[in-house]
């Protein structure tokens, strides 16, 4: 009998592919594809890495299961030590937090995000949740992990935010350089059609999934961008790796991210 895996669990992979060992990494709220990945990474390639858990800022944990709500004690289970909502924001004003993962209704070519509003301020169509204190970090972290599960249908990949709640390489008052902000700016953008890179600040179409194609995510893309020299399929994750997300997610919470369509592409290991 072959062996079959879903989107969901290559997405949570290719977010965990971009966790480094040894290094700080931090998931906002509501992230349940993000919050799987970080612990894949720390089960497996990257077990030096120290996580903080978004809402409940608990440092290290080893939850039995992720709870459907990131608001939630389960997460605090076998913390090394629970932070205070001001320490991790202090950390990342001083530069000590490595990574961070953000995701937004709304991502331009530059990696800026939206989750404040959609249309014209003061008056937009529709009022969004915020971003919190996703600016604030988003100015001084030194990498940021971009995703989206809402590339297809065409509306989330954009030209130009609405609003920019989290900042990418630059906006319209100047690049992160002019604003004098310390933080690397996006390196990396996962959704559910492929991976984005940003070698030059702008996001460039690095590698497909492999049912897929090119003009798919050109028709889904609002901005114009460079695809990758060696533009091809990503590399199939483990079987191991499969394994432990089932392991980390035995709810399946990751899938409540994805549209009922994209859960049915499954794929052979």
């Amino acid at each position: 009998m072959s062996y079959r895996f879903g989107l969901d669990e290559w997405f949570v992979v290719e977010l965990a592919r971009t966790v480094h060992d040894s290094e700080v990494v931090f998931h906002g709220f509501g992230s349940p594809c993000a919050t799987v990945a970080m612990h894949l990474a720390k089960r497996t390639h990257a077990p030096s890495a120290l996580l903080i858990e978004g809402a409940m800022y608990a440092v290290n944990p080893y939850p039995a299961f992720i709870p459907p709500t990131s608001n939630d004690h389960s997460l605090k289970q076998g913390a090394v030590y629970s932070m205070r909502f001001e320490e991790a924001f202090d950390m990342s004003v001083r530069g000590e937090v490595d990574h961070m993962f953000l995701s937004g209704i709304q991502i331009d070519s530059f990696g800026n995000t939206n989750v404040t509003a959609i249309g014209p301020m003061p008056t937009p169509k529709v009022k969004l949740g915020g971003g919190g204190g996703g600016c604030n970090m988003s100015a001084t972290i030194r990498r940021l992990t971009l995703w989206t599960t809402n590339h297809r249908p065409g509306r989330c990949l954009v030209e130009k935010c609405d609003f920019v709640t989290d900042l990418g390489h630059s906006t319209r008052e100047g690049t992160r350089l002019d604003l004098g902000y310390t933080g690397g700016g996006p390196q990396a953008l996962i959704t559910e059609l492929g991976v984005f890179d940003f070698p030059e600040g702008r996001a460039r179409l690095r590698a497909l999934f492999p049912d897929v194609t090119r003009r798919e995510v050109a028709e889904a893309t609002g901005f114009d961008y460079q695809e990758a020299p060696d533009l091809g399929p990503l590399e199939r994750p483990a079987r191991s790796q499969i394994e432990h997300i089932r392991t980390i997610d035995p709810l399946s919470v990751r899938r409540s991210e994805f549209r009922p369509a994209e859960l049915e592409r499954t794929f052979p290991l």
